[in-house]
């Protein structure tokens, strides 16, 4: 099976098309090697799909027919990312709320201030 196949049959990617993109971007990678969409996997390969700043990090089990309902991914692959992957994301998550978003607008009265009291600083 087709390895952007085999991704989007596991839900990985909503289509057949996304999982082919990530590939041919370098985002997947079979026993190590960044593949083209073309790629056959079996049973017993190591995927490692990036997707959202983490390395979902997989091996595959069995092969699918077709696309399979969420309950029964976990008969096709078996998950082993290391948890440091998702603590990272949480503390992306914190990093990013804490700033404004790019061109939401001028500097509230705090962030002047703390812009004027760290110039202050830097004289």
């Amino acid at each position: 099976m087709r390895i952007d196949s085999y991704l989007w049959s596991t839900r990985y990617y909503k289509s057949r098309s996304q999982a082919s993109e990530a590939c041919k971007k370098g985002h997947i990678r079979v026993n190590g090697q960044v593949v083209k969409p073309s790629r056959d996997v079996y049973p017993g390969d190591k995927v490692i799909v990036r997707k959202n700043q983490i390395n979902y990090e997989l091996s595959v089990l069995d092969l699918p027919k077709s696309r399979v309902g969420a309950k029964l991914v976990d008969i096709y692959r078996k998950d082993t990312t290391p948890e440091d992957a998702f603590k990272h994301d949480d503390l992306l998550k914190y990093a990013k709320d804490y700033y404004r978003k790019k061109g939401t607008g001028r500097p509230t009265k705090k962030d002047r201030r703390d812009i004027d009291d760290y110039l202050d600083e830097t004289e």
